[in-house]
């Protein structure tokens, strides 16, 4: 199996050439949900429903990177083809792992490892509903958890720049952790075929 440091090299190889794309496609989300949830009184209800689409729109755009496919920046928006099923999983995503997280923080983290691989089954699967989508990563994620945690501590030192950044160095470490994530998917998912 990948180490972590394997998995964060693919993810640095499918960015190669393609970072700047990778940062302004990070950039527009930021600015997009953000300000939307800064909307005083209602701006929850619009990142709840902007967050589906525009979430899976970025695990798709990083995920055909790692596949050796170019997408467009403008790609972000691709999600709303399938509004529905993306708001849903968001959704139900987003209840599940506050519902774990209510027992302790320990299982809202299990949780979330748990669910992370919904949405690049979603994208593999265009006929598939979220809670069959939310199933299936619960399946490829049995004694792989671990695996996924370590990958995302080791990205702990770039998230402390990060902050000394005030979170600039984000946009460029969001695209690295989900370019990684993809490597982790691709991995995992010829481990399950």
């Amino acid at each position: 199996m990948p180490t972590s440091s394997e998995l964060r090299a693919a993810g640095r190889r499918s960015l190669t050439g393609y970072w700047w794309n990778a940062v302004g496609l990070t950039l527009i989300y930021s600015l997009i949900l953000g300000l939307v949830g800064s909307i005083p009184g209602i701006g929850w209800i619009g990142v709840l429903l902007l967050g589906g689409p525009l979430t899976f729109a970025m695990y798709v755009f990083f995920l055909r990177l790692h596949r050796g496919e170019r997408p467009l920046i403008g790609s972000l928006f691709d999600g709303f083809s399938r509004y529905a099923p993306t708001m849903a999983l968001y959704l139900l995503m987003y209840v599940l792992i506050i519902l774990w997280s209510l027992l302790l923080v320990v299982p809202g983290i299990i949780a979330a490892l748990r669910y992370s691989q919904a949405y690049f089954i979603m994208q593999d699967d265009a006929t598939i509903g979220p809670q069959d989508a939310i199933e299936r990563s619960k399946e490829m994620m049995y004694g792989h958890k671990w695996r996924l945690f370590v990958l995302y501590v080791s990205f702990i030192g770039w998230a402390l720049l990060s902050a000394i950044t005030f979170g600039i160095g984000s946009l460029w470490l969001v695209p690295y952790m989900l370019a990684s994530q993809a490597a982790f998917y691709e991995d995992l998912k010829s481990r399950s075929s």
